[in-house]
């Protein structure tokens, strides 16, 4: 494993940068880990906890990068419940842009070079043929646990911002922005319906410093005992006019009372209004897990993209 440089917030917008340039030319290369918001998501909420642990290297063609690659190291993370997560295998994250397509190689050997010898995943976009074949010449093949029945691949949705319609709350239920609910309502939200979670204080300190991110699109559901219900941060992309939907959650108390729905309406005409025709959101493309698709394919939203695990086992010699 060689001496590599961690990845740091300025890194994160130049990434960001190549996203919104992906975006506008093939937006179905953007696999779940590199567009504008996520980046800004996962950077925000984990740097602080799992920053030493985030090798990166950048490429650069006229001054622009045009591919990327962040390493996750193994490392252990401590969740609201006092139980350890622990992350035994590398990962990688990472984009090239289609111009640029031949850099896949130096990003792959990059990452051998990087991680230890342990089981490495990645998660391509299933429309990159080229890419695809790449990580097979290397040694990468699908990974039959995250295509199961169970798994943990996603797909991308999206909608264009016409025609959407009014969004109607239960009685005493209202909507609230996270500049006006405040830091501890906006993290105790998120935590709520995600338990356990990593998420804390600190994370939320850090995703509100990462680009892209307006407290005036990070909208809330208050229910009528003051409990923030549902939630979700929603991230603009100014350059190519689209808003994408990360992370969007319910409280387990408040769930099938159609708060993700009237929010999620409610969320797409206020981005409208900010200048947004657009609109993208991700969900687990697994069949075990029908409900996110369910309620995003019932406000409007149809697959776009799915991203494609795939995994190389440990070295034998």
């Amino acid at each position: 494993m060689t001496d590599f440089e961690l990845l740091t917030a300025a890194d994160v917008q130049l990434m960001q940068d190549m996203a919104q340039r992906v975006t506008a030319v093939r937006p179905d290369l953007v696999n779940t880990d590199a567009s504008y918001g996520e980046l800004a998501w996962n950077w925000g909420k984990g740097h602080a906890a799992a920053g030493a642990n985030w090798p990166r290297r950048l490429w650069f063609s006229g001054g622009e990068p045009v591919a990327w690659g962040w390493a996750q190291l193994p490392h252990r993370l401590r969740r609201s419940d006092g139980s350890v997560r622990d992350a035994t295998g590398a990962y990688l994250a990472y984009q090239v842009h289609p111009d640029h397509a031949g850099l896949v190689d130096e990003v792959i050997d990059w990452f051998h070079a990087t991680t230890p010898d342990v089981e490495r995943t990645v998660v391509p976009s299933g429309a990159d043929t080229f890419g695809l074949t790449r990580w097979a010449a290397h040694g990468y093949e699908p990974d039959p646990a995250s295509l199961g029945e169970k798994g943990s691949w996603t797909q991308l949705n999206e909608r264009e911002l016409t025609d959407v319609e009014e969004p109607l709350l239960p009685d005493g239920f209202r909507f609230r922005t996270a500049e006006e609910a405040g830091p501890q309502a906006a993290v105790r939200a998120h935590v709520d319906a995600w338990a356990p979670s990593t998420y804390t204080a600190e994370s939320y300190e850090g995703v509100r410093r990462a680009t892209g991110y307006r407290a005036d699109l990070h909208l809330l559901v208050e229910a009528p005992d003051a409990t923030m219900a549902s939630s979700t941060v929603m991230w603009f992309d100014e350059a190519n006019a689209t808003v994408e939907f990360e992370p969007v959650g319910t409280h387990p108390d408040y769930r099938r009372l159609g708060l993700a729905r009237a929010m999620l309406l409610h969320g797409m005409r206020r981005a409208r209004s900010a200048g947004a025709t657009h609109a993208t959101v991700a969900c687990l493309g697994a069949p075990g897990y029908p409900a996110a698709r369910a309620l995003y394919y019932g406000v409007g939203f149809r697959e776009f993209s799915r991203d494609a695990p795939l995994i190389r086992v440990r070295a034998s010699g």
